[in-house]
């Protein structure tokens, strides 16, 4: 490993509404590590060892509102305006080419909207750990999905959830991390992480306001109606779809083949959950490399 592939370097990044900071390493392609919640940047950290030294220039941004100055008003975190947010930092830091995205939760959340509504920003995408919006709705209101996700409906309360979340030094973090992940994996410093970055001032809140948004239309961005109604549009760039083997999710993203006009591929992870670019790193870095060596062939 070369010293300039081994060192982490921040950049900040002003658009017309966000302030991005991001972690980023290496030189050549530019591939975008977006993280989900409860998440920051460091999540992608085996990743970023790994892909800047097979020649990658790798890029992995805090969520808007994850620092407490990164979002300027008025303050949206819709589908819409993530969209809108992510345009305009791609275009800021590739203005002249196509980058690769790759997204775990809501990072993933964002990339299938991202590669819908705009397919001119992207080379590939790889989403990981969440389903395509279609079907998440055919199975939002199956019972054993509704415990999966239960946060996203307890999140829908008003100051409850600031409270738990923060509550008996964030313990919130270490069940969802717990109930997600198979059993016998551990990341007490990550989560320390975590907590350190949620309970900087306003960050929960703009955490919890992404669930919030997803059913309040009062939330969303009125002036983004247009870009809004291309969100659903099928997804043509080429698509690596990935979840843990042992994640309940990966019940649903086997069914959604239907949901790619393009090349589509669909990879499960044994012996990992949700986080599995942290529970199983070296497999996951192994097929993101060679996803990655393929679209350059």
């Amino acid at each position: 490993m070369s010293a300039s592939t081994n060192i982490i370097n921040e950049l900040h990044v002003s658009t017309n509404d966000v302030d991005f900071v991001c972690l980023t390493q290496g030189d050549g392609p530019l591939v975008l590590l977006v993280h989900g919640f409860p998440d920051i940047p460091q999540s992608w950290s085996a990743q970023m060892d790994a892909l800047s030294v097979a020649g990658y220039k790798v890029v992995a941004p805090y969520l808007p509102g994850y620092l407490s100055v990164s979002v300027k008003q008025p303050t949206y975190f819709d589908k819409a305006s993530l969209v809108h947010y992510f345009s305009d930092l791609i275009k800021a830091i590739s203005p002249n080419q196509k980058i690769h995205f790759i997204g775990q939760d809501w990072g993933a959340i964002i990339g299938y909207a991202l590669s819908a509504a705009r397919p001119d920003l992207l080379a590939s995408s790889v989403l990981m750990a969440v389903p395509h919006p279609v079907i998440v709705a055919n199975y939002l209101l199956a019972p054993k999905h509704v415990h999966r996700s239960f946060h996203w409906w307890f999140f829908q309360q008003k100051d409850l959830p600031e409270k738990a979340l923060l509550a008996d030094e964030m313990s919130f973090i270490d069940y969802l991390w717990q109930y997600w992940s198979v059993p016998h994996y551990k990341d007490d410093d990550h989560l320390q992480k975590i907590k350190h970055c949620l309970k900087q001032n306003g960050v929960i809140k703009n955490a919890l306001a992404y669930y919030r948004a997803m059913f309040d239309q009062d939330l969303m961005n009125p002036s983004l109606h247009a870009l809004r109604s291309t969100l659903s549009n099928t997804i043509s760039i080429p698509t690596l779809a990935l979840c843990g083997a042992e994640d309940m999710r990966a019940e649903l993203m086997r069914e959604q083949g239907d949901c790619f006009s393009g090349i589509y591929e669909y990879r499960e992870v044994p012996d990992a959950g949700h986080f599995l670019q942290r529970e199983q790193s070296d497999a996951v870095n192994q097929l993101l490399l060679d996803w990655l060596a393929r679209q350059h062939t």
